[in-house]
Formats: C-alpha cells, sequence, structure tokens
C-alpha cells in the first residue's frame, strides 16, 4: 500500500478524466495526495510532470509520472493487483481486449461528442453535436449488451474498467441538462444505459467521488467563454 507521500495525483476535480482515475483508486482502498490544478493557469508541477501534452491527470509515484487516465487505471490495476479486491480490467484476454476497445472510443468519440454540445456557439451546432453524442451512445448501448453478459455492469457483477471508463462522464451528461435541457441517456433510446448509469451512480467505489453539479456548471461557464465569442 502506497503512502501519501509516495503516491501523488495532480487533477481537476470536474474533469471526468481525473474522477476516471480518483475511482480507480478509490476501488484498489489507495491513499494517495491530491493536488488540484487551474488548467487555465497551468502550474510549473503540471509543466514538469506531463511536459508533453500539459494537461491532467498526472499520477506520480515514488516520484515518477504516469501519465492518461486509461494507462493510469491500468497501471493502478497492476501495481495495487495482489490480493487487492477487486480487479478492474477483465482476466480474460479477449474481453480485456474489447474493454480496452470500448474504452478508446469512449475517449474518441463520446467526449468529443459531448463536450461540443458545451462549446456549441449556435444552436444548429449544439444540435449536431446533440446527434452524433446519441449516435455514439447507441453503439455504447449494443456493447453493453454484449459485454455485461446479463449482468448489472459492463465488467459483469462489480464495477470494471469499461464501467469507470464511460461513468466517469455521467456526472457531465447531467450537467448538459441542467445547462441545455439535453437529455442524452433515457430509457427510451438506450434502456440498457439508464438502467446501468443509476446502478454505477449508487456502487460503493465511485458514488462519493461523484462531483457537484454545480461545479461542473461553473467550470463550463468558464470554458464557454474562452471557446463562444
Amino acid at each position: 500500500m502506497a503512502r501519501e507521500g509516495d503516491l501523488k495525483l495532480l487533477g481537476l476535480v470536474v474533469s471526468p478524466f481525473v474522477v476516471r482515475v480518483r475511482m480507480a483508486l478509490s476501488m484498489k482502498g489507495v491513499s494517495y495526495e491530491y493536488i488540484e490544478q487551474d488548467v487555465f493557469n497551468k502550474s510549473e508541477l503540471l509543466i514538469r510532470y506531463n511536459p508533453v501534452h500539459k494537461k491532467v491527470p498526472v499520477l506520480i509515484h515514488h516520484g515518477k509520472p504516469i501519465c492518461e487516465s486509461l494507462a493510469i487505471v491500468e497501471y493502478v490495476d497492476e501495481v495495487w493487483g495482489g490480493g487487492a479486491p477487486p480487479s478492474i480490467l477483465p482476466a480474460d484476454p479477449y474481453e480485456r481486449a474489447t474493454a480496452r476497445f470500448w474504452a478508446t472510443y469512449v475517449d474518441d468519440k463520446l467526449f468529443p461528442a459531448w463536450i461540443g454540445v458545451m462549446k456549441a456557439a449556435t444552436e444548429e451546432e449544439k444540435a449536431e453535436k446533440v446527434s452524433q453524442t446519441l449516435a455514439v451512445l447507441l453503439h455504447l448501448e449494443e456493447a453493453f449488451a454484449k459485454c455485461s453478459n446479463g449482468k448489472a455492469f459492463f465488467g459483469g457483477d462489480s464495477v470494471g474498467y469499461l464501467d469507470l471508463a464511460l461513468g466517469c462522464n455521467l456526472f457531465w451528461f447531467e450537467t448538459l441538462r441542467e445547462m441545455f435541457d439535453v437529455e442524452l441517456i433515457d430509457e427510451g433510446r438506450t434502456p440498457l444505459l439508464a438502467s446501468w448509469a443509476q446502478r454505477f451512480g449508487e456502487a460503493a467505489a465511485v458514488k462519493d467521488l461523484v462531483p457537484n453539479v454545480d461545479k461542473a456548471v461553473e467550470h463550463a461557464k468558464k470554458m464557454r467563454r474562452v471557446f463562444v465569442h
């Protein structure tokens, strides 16, 4: 078990990618020092430990940085894997590869689509990004049907890698609903994801790490001032 002095996480409380890592660390019961970052005024610490992208999250373990949230989640699962339940990644090689594929799909397709809703300057642009987001979620509805094998989560009976990859975005969906009256996951279009989202939000390892929607709204307004002129 790492001591706080050995493990630090540079993050932003409303970043879905940071939330993803914090959920993984929580699942493993790992203690760490959390250091909040201002992404509008990047610190020397962030630039030093992630000079390539200068983005959060960055996990610093014994002075060595690990960047990119999916890579960090895998690192956490491996380093604190021995006798520390539960495993985050599937044990089966095919299921593990499939989970990685869909997790990458979430980051490459879902995130740009829903953040595009927030950045949209016109109603037409917003409608286009909402349509893109809904199309991606339909694919993820199908993925859940296949990956879950009729169980509660993508990972089976308990939260796993793909659950974290998608679930860390859910509070932003609520934020978009609050700001723009946009409903992205509902029982009509994606009934499996709607039920899954409720179970995920109630999971012990993750429920206390979901940021307050008011904080996300505040951050979103700052971002809109940057992107929407």
